[in-house]
Parts: C-alpha cells; structure tokens; sequence
C-alpha cells in the first residue's frame, strides 16, 4: 500500500436474511471509517434519463452514461463522486471496504471502488443487477486513485456487500479480479479482508488462471479465492479486521433468528468489538440501516445517522417516494477546486451530514427537480412526508421508467 500515517482500523457491513430475521425482511447494516475531519454528507439522487452519448464524471474517470439511471440516497465523503453506501428507489442497498491482495493497488487514477457502490445503485434494480453492473466497470476500467483527499495517497482494493428483498451477495475483488456468493438466507458479515473461500457462485473468466500463472494455486483440489488471494504477510490492519469479522459473526449469532433493525444498529455501536471506532487518525464517520422487507407493498425504509459515532448519533429514517424536488447542483469534479474537510469552518462533530453541493453552472432540472436545479440534493430538504437523513421532513422518491440492462 501506497503511503504513511494512519489506517482505518475498521469498516464492517452485515446483512441478515430469513429465518435469522425476526421479520420476512432482509436487513443491511454498514458502518463507513474514514478520516477523522472528513465531511461525510448524505445526498439524494432523483432518477433521471440520458441521451445516447452521454458521458458521467465520476470521482477521477469520465465513462460512458447508461440511458436511465434510478433514484438513490447516498452516504459519501463529500469530495468525491462516489459513496461509501447507498440505496436505490428498487430496494438495493451497496456498501464497500478496503482490502489489500497479491494484486498489486495503484495510484492511477481509475474508478474508486465508491465510485462503483454508486454506480451500481444507479444501474442496478436488483443486487444480481447492481453487481453485474459493478464487474463490467470494474473489468473494463479497473479500480485505483486515492481513497482520502489529503496528499498522501491511500490505495486500495474493494470488497462489496449487496442486498435487495429477496437475496444478498458478497463481491470480493483484486485488481480486475474477482469473485461473488450468493446469500440466499441466514447472516453475513465482511470486514476489510477476503472472506470468500471455495463457496463462489461467480467469478471473473480468468480468475482460476491467475492464480495458477501467478503460483498462488497449483490447479489441484477446491479453488479458495480467499487463499489463493490473501496476502501471506498480513499487514496487523488485516489482522485486527480477522478479530472484528469474528466478533461481528458472533454477535449475528447470538441475534439469529431475532434480528431487527435495532440490533444491527446496536451491532455498529459496538466499540468493544471495534466495529464502532474512534481513533486519532479514523472514525466511524456515518452509519446505515436498511430494512428492505419481502412484501414488495412495503416499502423499504433507510436509517442514516449523517453524524459522526452511531454511539452518539440517532439513526433518521428515509423513504422513497412521490417526485420531490432537488434543491441543489451535482458533482463538478471538486477535488482540484476547493477542499471539503470539517477542519475550522465545522464542527468536530457531525459538521457534515447532508449539506448542498455546490450548483454547476447553468444547471439543468432533471425527474422532479426545479428550475435550475440539478440532479443531486442534501436529504435534508424539506417537504412533507417522512423524516429525512439529517433533519427536517421532505418528500423522497423519484421517476419512474424501465430499468437499465448491463453496465452502460
């Protein structure tokens, strides 16, 4: 890995399915560490439809648009494109970690992996979809460029958890490798390491001959993607992320078959364990909770702190729904323009959570937004309804239209 100073010593994602849920629902839990004076922002989306050609600017690298993209929430450091976790209008929910393999991290500037946890949620109306979508970027871009803002690079790989009503998958990824299973029902938790053994329901064409090109796996017995990947000098971050995976398998199992959205957010408040971190160089900087029941009558609804330590943070929820208007202007590449850390000008404590993005020039409405605005809004907007990420009431939701096939 690139670079000094302080690592994150946690970033854990749970997801439980029936029968360990007390209700038919699945539900999704992450806890995002990050640096300790980073903004992290929660933002929503509308959907919204593009014109063949159109190109997206994400975080470092410009692709190609896909022709819709859905509604979705985001929680995201508030300099880059990207987001650390997130849910769409179709009931996904993505959240990523860091890891570091044999493949080599590179500093040029590609897709960040929080980057694909957006795209993913924009593209993607199931998690089978999202993640397809997150594997052909993947695949054609690749993945790299600093994670934090400040000078010295910090640069990884990425693990995914997704979910949606019926079904979960864990995304595990080096370089442009990599390889997914299938959640079907039960409990399951992932924690800045590879964790996916001989169990794989999907992987990259050319996975298994990488491995054995590289020596790592001799072609002889069951292919384990976390053996054949894993570093075999562990770096002690991956070795207190094995402690915390642990303790959060046990606490899923100490709850299976009980588990409510009050648990998973008494799981991320867990300092104990480490799952809940305050540290001089890291903090957990938000939290999420995310109840997607099997009734698709219900809706799905979203808890984010948007503050800093869910050990002091009230989770809000948020809802998607109706065609609520956007309040502010989308991305404009302000990583070379101007920084977004707390610093002096916010508070130490939860100075972040849903603030404006600063409106590009002559920006468009786009599914519900007003004149002049653009396509993305802090969720604390009002309007009346349900209780948004960050305080006050707004209306949530966004356009309606059929779902984009593939990666765009």
């Amino acid at each position: 890995m690139a670079g000094k100073g302080p690592v994150p010593s946690s970033c854990d994602c749970f997801v439980a399915l029936p029968p360990h849920t007390a209700a038919p629902a699945v539900i999704f839990g992450k806890n995002a560490d990050r640096p300790r004076h980073e903004v992290q922002e929660i933002v929503y989306v509308p959907a919204a439809t593009h014109r063949p050609g159109d190109r997206v600017q994400c975080t470092y690298l410009e692709i190609e648009q896909a022709p819709r993209t859905h509604a979705v929430v985001l929680s995201r450091p508030a300099w880059l494109w990207g987001a650390e976790m997130g849910a769409n209008e179709h009931g996904v929910c993505v959240g990523n970690e860091g890891v570091w393999t044999r493949e080599p991290v590179g500093e040029d500037e590609a897709l960040l992996g929080m980057d694909l946890v957006r795209l993913g949620l924009e593209r993607g109306s199931s998690a089978r979809e999202a993640l397809e979508v997150i594997t052909a970027l993947l695949e054609r871009h690749g993945q790299g460029g600093s994670c934090k803002e400040e000078p010295v690079p910090f640069v990884y790989h990425n693990t995914f958890l997704l979910a949606d009503r019926s079904e979960a998958w864990v995304l595990e990824t080096a370089g442009r490798y990599w390889a997914a299973q299938q959640i079907r029902e039960g409990s399951r938790n992932i924690s800045n390491q590879l964790s996916i053994g001989t169990d794989i329901t999907a992987e990259h064409a050319e996975l298994r001959q990488r491995a054995r090109s590289q020596g790592w796996w001799s072609g002889a017995g069951e292919f384990s993607f976390a053996d054949a990947f894993s570093l075999e000098q562990q770096p002690p971050r991956m070795e207190a992320a094995k402690a915390r995976y642990r303790a959060g398998k046990e606490l899923l199992r100490q709850h299976a078959g009980h588990i409510t959205a009050e648990t998973f957010m008494a799981i991320l408040r867990d300092k104990a364990s480490g799952i809940c971190v305050d540290s001089e160089g890291f903090r957990t900087a938000g939290s999420m909770v995310s109840v997607l029941p099997r009734d698709p009558a219900v809706p799905c609804v979203h808890f984010f702190t948007a503050t800093p330590d869910p050990s002091r943070s009230v989770f809000k929820p948020f809802v998607f729904r109706g065609r609520p208007e956007a309040l502010a202007a989308g991305f404009v590449s302000q990583l070379q323009r101007r920084p977004r850390q707390e610093g002096a000008a916010l508070p130490e404590h939860g100075g972040s959570a849903a603030r404006a993005v600063p409106p590009a020039p002559g920006g468009a409405g786009a599914d519900g937004a007003g004149p002049g605005a653009g396509p993305e809004a802090p969720a604390d907007a009002a309007g009346p309804g349900e209780a948004g990420p960050g305080g006050g009431e707004r209306a949530a939701g966004g356009g309606r239209g059929p779902p984009p096939r593939g990666a765009g």
